[in-house]
């Protein structure tokens, strides 16, 4: 099994070298390097299309762009393929819509969400829908529209965009003959988060009928009952990511993300600030959460963390400082505990595993 670290390669944000390639130790946690790409600037999101032969990364700059890969599956190496215009400011996540035949990318700064489609070698060509979000929130952080994530619903009939500036999750639809997007028709188009919220990331239940949104702002998650037949979103329950008695705010916290074990009883979410995982159990059938705990990451700043595809293990890339932490998770009680393993690496901030 191999993990692909995505970093920041530009100063102040980080010192990085590229794309960094580790073979996963699924009996230790630990990683072994294998590879580093050099040259992709700010790759800080990574994503590998379904057969596992393309990984696609954002570059994360003022004239943002989407890179390709090839992949060769028995080393885990990593050869360039070709990159395109991403059409915004500051991609900052891109994903694949669930033919395979588009890569979606949401542009932070720039304000807009992007289609690109991919040849049959796994190359990008020039985009074929970009959209522009409005509006503003009323924290600083929210002068403009933020896009943070896009992605496809479980079962692929429509497209989740949490935007972080405007406190909304916004509900498209992809024609996959055309490559473009268009505001849901078959239900709301758009759902409110709390104002000041800014909805960063969200992760869907097994049953795609659950979408948890971690609110980077106001350190709160969001559970949203989804009827995937109408895209329709609404909010069941808002818990704190914080313990009891915790200042978010005098800690300058802010959330990252969010992601649900393979058998869909715990959610976990990073904290920046209080450097921590917060754990929660799914309570019940409706997917509401009943807090179990929080892990201290062992470092500064976890931007983001992974699950290994059998749910054992959790990595925690800790941004600020240089680190990723393997946790053994308790698949009974959810917990996670270190194991003493320390992978040194510059401004990790994304970690991304294969399934082989």
């Amino acid at each position: 099994m191999f993990v692909y670290v995505g970093a920041y390669t530009e100063p102040p944000s980080g010192s990085a070298d590229g794309i960094a390639v580790f073979r996963f130790d699924d009996g230790t946690g630990e990683l072994h390097p294998v590879q580093t790409v050099p040259g992709v600037v700010n790759p800080s999101w990574l994503t590998l299309d379904g057969r596992e032969q393309i990984l696609f990364a954002v570059n994360e700059e003022g004239e943002g762009r989407i890179s390709a890969f090839a992949r060769d599956a028995a080393t885990g190496m990593l050869r360039p393929l070709n990159d395109q215009r991403s059409h915004g400011a500051d991609p900052c996540y891109v994903s694949l819509d669930s033919s395979g035949r588009y890569v979606l990318v949401a542009n932070y700064s720039g304000g807009t969400v992007a289609v690109l489609p991919v040849a049959d070698d796994g190359r990008l060509a020039a985009a074929t829908c970009v959209i522009h979000h409005q509006g503003t929130g009323i924290r600083p952080e929210q002068e403009g529209p933020h896009p943070h994530m896009i992605r496809p619903s479980a079962d692929g009939r429509c497209v989740l965009v949490t935007d972080l500036g405007i406190d909304q999750v916004l509900v498209y639809r992809l024609d996959t003959s055309t490559g473009q997007l268009t505001p849901n028709e078959q239900g709301p188009a758009a759902v409110m988060e709390a104002s000041g919220a800014g909805p960063r990331h969200f992760a869907f239940a097994p049953s795609g009928r659950t979408v948890y949104v971690i609110n980077e702002l106001n350190s709160t998650v969001t559970v949203h009952d989804y009827a995937p037949e109408r895209g329709e979103l609404h909010a069941r329950q808002v818990v704190s990511t914080l313990p009891d008695g915790v200042d978010g705010p005098a800690m300058g916290n802010s959330c990252a993300h969010i992601a649900i074990s393979p058998d869909g009883r715990f959610v976990y979410g990073s904290n920046r600030g209080h450097d921590s995982i917060a754990i929660w159990e799914v309570a019940d059938v409706n997917g509401e959460l009943r807090p179990v705990g929080y892990e201290a990451t062992r470092g500064k700043t976890p931007r983001s963390f992974s699950l290994d595809p059998t749910g054992a293990w959790l990595l925690v890339a800790n941004q600020d400082s240089d680190t990723i932490v393997p946790f053994r998770r308790d698949p009974g009680s959810g917990r996670l505990t270190a194991t003493g393993s320390v992978t040194r690496t510059p401004s990790p901030v994304a970690i991304l595993f294969s399934q082989d």
